[in-house]
């Protein structure tokens, strides 16, 4: 019975640790991202993925860092090499959970990155699949804010390409900041960014 016990005891305090571990690492990474050390924090995103297989957030940030920095026109000559790594880190966690929203949303903001990158050729062969995916999320997940966000965004940006009014979309992103102030993060390193981006979106929107 003692070594049964001290077994447990030993297997508990390693879980503990390796949580511990964890946390620290997804909290060095994501400081390092805020200071503006993208590469450094993909690169411990990374190591921190490859240690913890059955967790999808690390691949996740990833795919989000990468993605992100992609937007950024400064990092053009960069793009095709940050989207490739942000959809290898993403695809080994969306054939694991296919319906897991937060995924679902990433995968169409990369396809989004794409079409950024060239309007005139990956808009017609991007944009119905990324409409796909925002439905199937929005489906899934109805009171999702970056799902609400993000749908709307993306239509604003195919609204204004068209001329279109966007009013109705305005509206849009207005409801997600309300989903927003209600959305509550299932952990402390779970997905819980795009407020400020639709509060900022809501305030030029229509101009």
């Amino acid at each position: 019975m003692t070594k049964i016990i001290t077994a447990i005891t030993l297997f508990v305090f390693s879980l503990a640790n390796a949580q511990t571990q964890f946390e620290e690492g997804m909290g060095k990474a994501m400081s390092l991202w805020g200071q503006g050390n993208a590469t450094e924090a993909s690169a411990l995103f990374e190591r921190i993925a490859s240690a913890e297989k059955d967790n999808w957030l690390p691949n996740y940030y990833v795919a989000l860092v990468n993605t992100t920095e992609a937007f950024n026109p400064a990092n053009r000559d960069k793009m095709s090499a940050l989207l490739a790594k942000a959809q290898s880190a993403l695809d080994v966690e969306i054939t694991k959970a296919p319906d897991n929203v937060e995924l679902i949303v990433m995968q169409a903001m990369i396809h989004t990155a794409w079409i950024a990158y060239d309007p005139m050729t990956n808009g017609m062969k991007l944009s119905a699949t990324v409409m796909g995916l925002y439905t199937k999320a929005s489906f899934l997940a109805p009171e999702n804010p970056r799902v609400a966000f993000c749908k709307a965004e993306f239509e604003i940006g195919g609204a204004r390409w068209t001329g279109a009014d966007v009013k109705a979309l305005c509206a849009q992103v207005e409801k997600s900041i309300d989903l927003f102030a209600k959305f509550k993060p299932a952990s402390p390193f779970a997905p819980s960014w795009g407020l400020d981006r639709a509060q900022e979106t809501l305030k030029n929107c229509g101009k």
